[in-house]
């Protein structure tokens, strides 16, 4: 633990020395943020600020993770093909959410890529990474920790669906609570500290090396994203924090917890769902558009009606704080 506190401080320390440069260059490629016309008028002062800042986040991650990789290696400590799952869940969804983004700039402008290729893609990412949980980590075990129950339960084969669907689900659920400046960051750095927290239980030593490294890359990324923003995470950013999430969970064998852990995600994620049937549904059987919010994502709604960024920031952060203790408690019992 001592050693994986170190290496986050260290990521930090390194990565926020590059925030300034990389900043600078993102706005000479014009890697602007462009605000969507249905969403808050308070946002609309955010346009071209640059939105590609998530490169700060997974750049350092890998760098670290693999430089350490190799060290242990080479000192013949340790080889851990795990380690290998979540940098290259990461690696391949920051690509995915970079190409998203370019295409936000440049082809389809506010929209990026279509939704349809998007989800197809995650999907195919989150299957090969469930694949290799199951038969290499797992050795052909769908290994599920349930709160009070001593032992670990296998559920088998239905393990690699699900592990599919838990890292798209989370990667899709940091993009959706990637709205306001420092929300996704801070949200993200939190649930990290509380799987490295159970990793480092589990004495897991690699888990627990890249958790407290995203966590301290996170932390560089926020120096720059505090309210007023200069720099936005976007989806080469989020998706990769959310996908290496649902991997952290995934390998500690505590994924029933996450959407405890991941509470301010996860009800992100609902709010935009109930949004949508409700309007759809309402339209079809009662012929007017009913909706439970003024806006989805739920950030939004607490914008229109009125809370400052700051506000809902902080106290989503004290809501996430709370979550990431009771799901600590939850893998002790």
């Amino acid at each position: 633990m001592a050693f994986a506190l170190t290496l986050g401080g260290v990521t930090f320390l390194l990565a926020v020395i590059w925030g300034g440069p990389l900043i600078e260059l993102m706005r000479r490629l014009k890697l602007g943020k462009q605000i969507r016309i249905e969403g808050p008028q308070t946002h609309l002062s955010k346009m071209g600020t640059p939105a590609m800042g998530g490169i700060l986040i997974i750049g350092w991650v890998v760098f670290i993770t693999v430089l350490v990789y190799i060290v242990r290696i080479v000192r013949n400590l340790e080889v851990a093909e795990s380690v290998v799952i979540p940098l290259g869940v990461m690696t391949s969804y920051s690509v995915l959410g970079g190409i998203d983004d370019y295409q936000g700039f440049r082809q389809r402008p506010g929209v990026g890529m279509l939704a349809r290729y998007k989800i197809l893609y995650q999907v195919g990412i989150a299957l090969l990474a469930a694949i290799l949980l199951y038969w290499r980590v797992n050795d052909q075990q769908g290994l599920m920790a349930v709160p009070t129950v001593p032992v670990l339960l296998n559920i088998g084969a239905w393990y690699v669906p699900i592990a599919a669907f838990i890292i798209t689900a989370t990667a899709n659920a940091i993009n959706f609570t990637d709205g306001l400046d420092g929300l996704a960051g801070i949200i993200a750095a939190t649930a990290f500290t509380a799987y490295g927290i159970i990793a480092f239980l589990q004495d897991q030593q690699f888990l627990v090396t890249f958790a407290f490294v995203v966590v301290g890359a996170c932390f560089s990324f926020l120096w720059y994203n505090a309210h007023p923003a200069q720099m936005f995470m976007g989806d080469v950013g989020s998706q990769a924090l959310g996908g290496a999430l649902g991997v952290m969970a995934l390998m500690t064998n505590q994924w029933l917890i996450l959407p405890i852990i991941a509470l301010v995600p996860v009800a992100t994620t609902l709010s935009v769902i109930l949004q949508v049937f409700s309007a759809v549904l309402s339209r079809r059987f009662l012929g007017r558009d009913i909706r439970p919010f003024k806006m989805a994502p739920l950030h939004n709604h607490f914008v229109l009606i009125g809370w400052s960024e700051t506000q809902i920031v902080q106290r989503w952060w004290l809501i996430g704080i709370l979550a990431a203790m009771v799901g600590i408690a939850l893998a002790l019992i």
